[in-house]
């Protein structure tokens, strides 16, 4: 099997998510930088564009 096969037999099953349009990603800058402007920019709001995905480590498991 070479390393292309490998890597598709890896890939996770669901369907990859899709990005906003352009439109609506220029719409998030501009009420991301009136937000920013009027010093009402928090961590809470910019998670609720920008998820980050860590790497759940409470599971105890270590190498």
């Amino acid at each position: 099997m070479d390393i292309l096969d490998q890597l598709a037999d890896d890939a996770p099953e669901h369907e990859p998510e899709t990005l906003p349009s352009l439109d609506e990603q220029k719409a998030i800058v501009a009420k991301l930088k009136a937000l920013e402007e009027k010093g009402e920019l928090t961590d809470e709001i910019l998670a609720q564009y920008f998820a980050i995905k860590q790497k759940d480590t409470s599971d105890g498991e270590e190498e």
